[in-house]
């Protein structure tokens, strides 16, 4: 059994509303930072879990985010494999 370690990015659908992402991009605004186009703001979710392999992995990190981890109506998820590490020696 291997130990992966998997970010998830989780972040509000295009076209649904983002009350925090207003407040921030507003507040770079009044800071100066007129740049800025549009703000987003979501989550990020580092989990280490071990499974029999990087696809197996990644298949038990999709099945959460779509139960638990992101809301399916309202928000995006993407999922990376940050590193793998044998467990054992």
């Amino acid at each position: 059994m291997s130990s992966y370690r998997i970010e998830v990015r989780v972040t509000p659908r295009p076209g649904i509303l983002d009350p925090q992402g207003k407040a921030v991009h507003h507040a770079l605004h009044s800071l100066g930072w007129e740049g800025v186009k549009d703000v987003r703001v979501g989550k990020v979710l580092d989990i280490e879990l071990e499974a029999p392999s990087a696809e197996e992995a990644m298949a038990a990190v999709d099945a959460m985010c779509r139960k638990i981890l992101a809301n399916p109506v309202t928000e995006d998820y993407r999922i990376t494999l940050a590193s793998e590490e044998a467990v054992g020696a």
